[in-house]
């Protein structure tokens, strides 16, 4: 069984974007700016099955294909190694068929014209056709914390990602995020409200004119 968020909050939190989600858990849980979908239009949530794999090498990218469950969001740490392209139409194509919910890695992918037409979310920290090794001794991990820029990512928390980027939500705190990112949905729409009834920004927020 998976531990980790609750279905229901998963999809939940769903409904959000990702600037949303962010400032609703206090500006935390955002992965490096770098890391954007491969194509405009993916968007992805759901709970992260975490991987470690050495620089240049994806052979643990491939095992996490079989050890993660459906819906599962694959975070895949490199050490920031974007000199390769970890990921490409092959290994979406596999994900599909295990329908895993997304890829979310921190090196470079390839092949991005044809991961979008597979339509599998993949969110990169860039594009590299350099081609991976697949050590059978090489260092690596599944479902252990990992390291995303600044942010410690853990299996079974929430990732969701859209255009703008990516943010993650501990598992334990995903249903309160969920409570104050729809309240800030709603803040935000008086906000608009006020403006479009001719009210400044400058005094709706009482900022210095």
């Amino acid at each position: 069984m998976r531990v980790g968020s609750d279905t229901a909050v998963v999809a939940a939190l769903a409904g959000f974007d990702s600037a949303t989600v962010h400032e609703a858990q206090g500006r935390r849980g955002a992965l490096p700016s770098a890391v954007k979908p491969v194509d405009p239009a993916f968007r992805v949530c759901g709970p992260a099955f975490t991987v470690r794999c050495p620089g240049g090498d994806n052979l643990w990218i491939h095992r996490a294909i079989y050890a993660a469950e459906p819906g599962d969001v694959l975070v895949v740490a490199t050490d920031a190694c974007t000199g390769f392209g970890y990921w490409g139409e092959i290994l979406s194509h596999a994900a599909l068929v295990r329908s895993l919910g997304g890829l979310v890695i921190d090196g470079g992918v390839r092949d991005a014209d044809r991961i979008a037409a597979v339509g599998f979310p993949v969110f990169s920290a860039g594009l590299c056709i350099r081609g991976t090794g697949k050590d059978p001794a090489g260092p690596g991990a599944l479902g252990v914390p990992v390291r995303l820029g600044d942010v410690t990512v853990r299996a079974g928390d929430v990732v969701l990602g859209d255009r703008d980027g990516v943010v993650v939500v501990p598992s334990l705190d995903a249903a309160a995020v969920t409570e104050a990112a729809q309240r800030r949905v709603e803040a935000e729409a008086e906000v608009i409200r006020r403006l479009q009834a001719g009210e400044s920004t400058l005094s709706i927020y009482d900022l210095p004119s």
